[in-house]
């Protein structure tokens, strides 16, 4: 099997292989840019006032999640190594199939979700309901999902294609938005005086927002890899996450501010733009969906230890249809906190693995003497979820904290408990 072609999924990528800045910034937006995020923002436009909380909290969250991917596409460009790779060396060999699972789950959620979204969508814009014409909807749904992962089934060069002419159209089509949505609430003053009309919790609304692509952005190593250089991904990864996904944020929030109305959809309805909406989603969806069901695929590959990522790429793509078929739709809210909770100390181990641990350098991977299991890894996965749960405050940046302590803490415990058996041999 060629490794350049399935693009490289049980190895890192070699110096040739890396692409340039501005392939990897088109390819991350293209990945941030998602209906669900837009969808996320309604809910939080709709509960906050415009300033300070609903700018604070917008700021806040994707702050937060542009750092916490930052720093994992910093080690993921300086390894040249996936997220299910670099999992290998924080929880074990066998330990990394739970964090495997767990982001390949997601990552399938996300796919389903996508593909029973644009079909059910696309039938309301329309002027169609997907019960009523329940075996249309499925019919739309099975379509999607095997369209969608026609460009991941490429490779990055297809995710870049795709992104490259629909990622310029998306920030038109949603300026085109922001600024009827500006103009429709009366200009500054006007947006200042609306009062929201649901409750949320501040805490909840952050977490929201960060949930809405912890699990990509945990996963954003599996293009990072591809950076030309550390700093490359840093930037990149900022600008997708911080500025991509808070545009995406903020464009639904202000939906929702303006007219009340949680759902884009509608918000895109009373704008007199069906049309434009029509083209937005499905631009929109089809470029996270081929980036959701690449990340499948490349924890697909290490988990069953095969280097055929384009048929995993189908494999997903067809599980991902069928929880499609099942409305996995219809659970957004609840799916984003959990993944907002469960997600992040994934990526707080790996941190603390190869910042503190390991101090910055890895082995290359095919040569490592790698434990069955990182006993540190598990544990500070297990309290950092555990402490994101309960814990009042902000639970992704919580979890991420406690992870790297408890992994920190754990290591130089079980080290320092080795050590004198060692020297005394």
């Amino acid at each position: 099997m060629d490794q350049k072609s399935q693009d490289y999924p049980l190895s890192e990528v070699p110096q040739a292989a890396r692409k340039s800045f501005g392939s990897l910034v088109v390819v991350l937006l293209g990945f941030t840019f998602f209906t669900a995020t837009m969808f996320a923002g309604g809910r939080i436009g709709a509960a906050f006032p415009l300033w300070p909380d609903l700018v604070a909290i917008i700021v806040t969250g994707n702050l937060l999640l542009g750092a916490y991917v930052a720093v994992l596409g910093m080690i993921g460009a300086r390894t040249g190594l996936n997220t299910a790779l670099l999992s290998r060396f924080s929880f074990g060999r066998i330990g990394a199939k739970l964090p495997d699972l767990l982001l390949g789950f997601t990552q399938i959620g996300w796919y389903g979700w996508g593909t029973a979204t644009m079909a059910v969508v696309l039938l309301r814009l329309v002027g169609m309901d997907a019960e009523t014409h329940s075996t249309l909807a499925y019919a739309l749904m099975i379509l999607f999902g095997l369209a969608f992962c026609w460009t991941a089934y490429i490779g990055y060069r297809g995710l870049e294609m795709l992104s490259v002419v629909s990622v310029p159209l998306m920030i038109l089509l949603l300026a085109i938005s922001l600024w009827i949505a500006v103009g429709d609430g009366g200009g500054g003053q006007g947006l200042m005086a609306i009062q929201p009309g649901e409750a949320l919790g501040i805490g909840t609304a952050i977490t929201m927002v960060f949930g809405t692509f912890v699990s990509g952005g945990t996963q954003a190593t599996n293009w990072t890899r591809f950076a030309a250089s550390p700093s490359q991904a840093v930037w990149a990864s900022l600008i997708a996450f911080f500025i991509g996904n808070g545009l995406m944020i903020a464009t639904g929030a202000l939906g929702a501010l303006v007219y009340q109305q949680p759902d884009i959809v509608d918000v895109l309805v009373i704008q007199g733009l069906t049309m434009l909406g029509i083209v937005m989603l499905f631009l929109n969806l089809w470029t996270t969906q081929d980036n959701t069901i690449y990340n499948f695929s490349a924890v697909g590959c290490t988990g069953f230890a095969t280097e055929n990522r384009r048929l995993v790429t189908i494999i997903g793509a067809a599980i991902g249809t069928v929880l499609a078929l099942l409305r996995i739709d219809l659970h957004l809210i609840p799916f984003l906190l959990l993944l907002g909770t469960f997600i992040p100390p994934i990526g707080g181990v790996i941190m603390a693995d190869y910042l503190v641990k390991r101090r910055g350098s890895y082995p290359p991977v095919a040569t490592a003497d790698l434990p069955d299991f990182n006993k540190a890894g598990l544990a500070g996965y297990v309290v950092g979820c555990l402490a994101a749960y309960f814990s009042p405050g902000i639970p992704p940046l919580i979890g991420i904290i406690v992870a790297i302590l408890v992994y920190i803490v754990v290591d130089r415990i079980l080290t320092a408990r080795d050590t004198p058996a060692t020297s005394s041999q």
